[in-house]
């Protein structure tokens, strides 16, 4: 590196290949393993060259690792100095899921033109907004994952995938100060955890200027694939690199599964799909590549599905209505009293499944959570005929709080004819003060995770409102002070309204045939 640092790398050859394209890959979890095996060997077996790197501070790499700062300068020296080898034949792609593909987007505009494809998994352009969804701090994911990586740095770290996940479950369940979970998950302070409770997700604060890509996903010349699953969780703002590609006339391929994102089940079809687009990319042989570009698992239909486009044409908005006596509908509701719960953050409202980034985050039955007094639950009549819903998911609620400084969660579940309730998507709004008088109703908007989906006949669809997913989310204290420290904990007395001039609804994504 420019800076003396020495970070190391494999290269893989092909035998009988000279000079053969290139496939990149960065990665902080090590060369080897599952890595080498599977993808180093797969690609070289296949005609590729391979240079595996550890990212700076990991598996023999030098300096010390400042997660998501450094990729973009040390990804482009790392171009450079492949471009002075003798083996490199003036052309390559990169490759990897996760943070191996926050790398690849880390140097994909300034790359230059031998940069001729990526294939990006469970992965995004920017890890700011997964930090914080909605503006509330997604403390299980960012705990879990600073944990791992840090049990990796340590003797006997090969281990970390099976010990972060029960050291992390033990920190949130041990009623500590947000700022100490790492004491007890860790043993020590984790600086990058730190540092994340510190700057908050406002994209102004200096904090992201070298960790946020997407003003420039739009530049990227390269031809890009991404593979996501309905549960991972960063399919919203790989969804909106798709859109921001699209925007600037790019025509990347979109491919989303019934995954989450430590999901073994996609290392196949990531492979499979990475094969193709660098053959058709690097080597010229396009037959590999599907007629359209976007293939999507529709979850209860249990069947795969091309389409031309994300979101898919003919979807149309459709809301439906929180409605009086706990309905759910999409006639608008009637004049009604709101609905009203209290929230209270010593006892958080607790979560059960939903996108996180080191455990199953597979649909889970949610009765028991629907019996809690802080949920408010809408629940629909059984339907005449299948429903398919495949887009983009929001919520319009009007609200007030005792506080103001309340979350807003909303989720979107299947109901079947037996009476289990199964998590389709959810999403979540962190309130600040006040924007005009105290006491005001106000309008939140919701965005939910995407779906892919058939609510079959004779199913329901039912909506919760609460104003906790702990721990999925942190808590909200209810104060507004900074999140971290002990402190007072404010209760919060939350009205959702629903009536003419206050519809609160979900708006779901309804798709011709369905």
């Amino acid at each position: 590196m420019p800076d003396g640092v020495t970070l190391l790398a494999d290269h893989y050859e092909p035998v009988g290949a000279e000079r053969a394209p290139v496939i990149l890959m960065r990665s902080p979890y090590g060369r080897r393993g599952l890595f080498g095996l599977l993808y180093c060997r797969g690609f070289a077996r296949r005609g590729f060259q391979v240079l595996m790197q550890s990212c700076r501070g990991g598996f023999g790499s030098g300096g010390t690792m400042d997660p998501l700062g450094d990729e973009h300068d040390d990804g482009l020296a790392t171009v450079a100095w492949m471009r002075e080898q003798p083996w490199y034949g003036g052309s390559f792609a990169m490759f990897g899921p996760s943070y191996l593909g926050y790398a690849q987007w880390a140097v994909a505009a300034d790359a230059g033109p031998e940069l001729k494809a990526m294939a990006t998994q469970i992965t995004a352009s920017q890890f700011r907004d997964a930090a914080y969804v909605g503006g509330a701090f997604a403390l299980e994911s960012a705990l879990s994952w600073t944990t791992l990586t840090d049990a990796m740095s340590r003797p006997f770290g090969g281990t970390a995938m099976l010990t972060a996940p029960r050291l992390t479950r033990r920190a949130v369940l041990s009623r500590r100060p947000v700022a100490e979970l790492d004491l007890v998950s860790a043993g020590r302070p984790l600086p990058f955890f730190q540092d994340l409770l510190a700057h908050h997700a406002d994209p102004a604060v200096p904090y992201w200027d070298k960790r946020d890509f997407s003003p420039k996903v739009g530049e990227v010349e390269a031809a890009v694939t991404m593979l996501g699953g309905w549960y991972d969780v960063f399919l919203p703002w790989q969804l909106k690199d798709y859109a921001a590609m699209r925007a600037a006339g790019r025509r990347p391929y979109l491919t989303i599964g019934p995954w989450y994102h430590v999901d073994s089940r996609h290392g196949r079809p990531s492979m499979a799909d990475a094969l193709a687009w660098f053959r058709a990319h690097l080597l010229g042989d396009s037959s590999g590549l599907r007629p359209d570009p976007v293939r999507l698992y529709v979850t209860g239909a249990g069947e795969w599905r091309d389409y031309p486009d994300w979101p898919v044409p003919g979807m149309t908005p459709r809301r439906w209505h929180l409605r009086p006596g706990f309905g759910l509908g999409p006639e608008p509701p009637a004049e009604a009293e709101p609905d009203r719960f209290r929230y209270h953050p010593d006892h958080p409202t607790p979560v059960i499944g939903g996108p996180v980034l080191l455990a199953d985050s597979r649909p889970r039955d949610q009765r028991r959570l629907e019996a809690r007094r802080d949920v408010l639950v809408y629940s629909s009549p059984a339907l005449e005929s299948d429903m398919d819903l495949i887009g983009p998911v929001s919520a319009e609620l009007f609200v007030r709080s005792s506080t103001p400084y309340v979350d807003v969660v909303v989720r979107v579940c299947d109901v079947h004819p037996d009476g289990r309730s199964y998590n389709l998507c959810e999403g979540v709004r962190r309130l600040g003060p006040y924007p005009n008088e105290e006491g005001d109703v106000r309008r939140v908007l919701v965005d939910l995770w995407p779906i892919g989906h058939r609510v079959k006949r004779d199913h329901r669809i039912r909506v919760h409102v609460a104003a906790g997913a702990y721990p999925t989310i942190a808590r909200n204290p209810g104060t507004g002070r900074p999140l971290g420290p002990d402190g007072p904990m404010v209760p919060a007395d939350v009205e959702v309204f629903h009536s003419p001039d206050r519809p609160s609804a979900v708006i779901l994504p309804l798709c011709a045939g369905g």
